[in-house]
């Protein structure tokens, strides 16, 4: 009768393998060799562009505010108006509206039959407040004021031609002698008459 032999457990080198899927060894990373970047915050960022923003309005703004009163050291004229915002073939000025409060409608009259208008509010925003809502642009009742240029020369010369026919008209009537006294061609009877030009006083309201 044979006898049964149980086989002897051997072992074995080999460790037992595990189920699943094997695990991956991740090699270290040096910290101390990557050079770290210094980060700027957004908050910063955005301060110093803002910050640019503004000094380049305000020097845009400090132009227009010299281009409009003209040079700082002789005051600020409240009635200039800047030549590079004239529409070309027009001419501005500025004319009486009222009279110590009160409208002057029969010079409105007169100038709208010499053909003056009123210059509109909206082409020049930056001559009237924001607030502003009569469509013109005033200053101490005065009123600006537009007519073609052609038509501005035309009645300079005009009046250029009367003033000197008034003088020379005078300068006749000085040099005109009486019956029985000397001839007008005499060297006595020429009166001397010295002509200048004298700044006429605006009288202030």
């Amino acid at each position: 009768m044979d006898n049964a032999i149980n086989p002897t457990p051997v072992a074995s080198s080999e460790a037992p393998r595990r189920r699943g899927r094997p695990s991956r060894l991740q090699k270290p990373v040096d910290e101390t060799a990557i050079e770290p970047v210094a980060a700027v915050p957004r908050a910063e960022m955005r301060s110093e562009v803002r910050e640019e923003d503004s000094r380049a309005r305000a020097a845009r703004r400090a132009a227009e505010i010299r281009g409009h009163i003209g040079d700082m050291d002789q005051g600020v004229d409240e009635f200039f108006v800047d030549p590079s915002i004239i529409p070309e073939g027009w001419t501005y000025e500025w004319k009486r509206l009222s009279i110590l409060g009160q409208e002057d409608a029969t010079h409105q009259i007169h100038l709208a039959r010499m053909g003056w208008e009123a210059v509109p509010a909206r082409r020049h925003p930056g001559m009237m407040p924001a607030s502003w809502t009569k469509g013109t642009i005033e200053r101490k009742g005065m009123i600006l004021m537009e007519r073609p240029t052609e038509v501005v020369e035309e009645a300079r010369r005009i009046q250029n031609k009367a003033a000197k026919d008034q003088v020379r008209a005078k300068e006749a009537q000085i040099a005109g002698t009486p019956d029985g006294t000397m001839t007008r061609d005499h060297a006595m009877a020429r009166p001397k008459i010295n002509k200048s030009f004298e700044a006429v006083p605006i009288p202030r309201e």
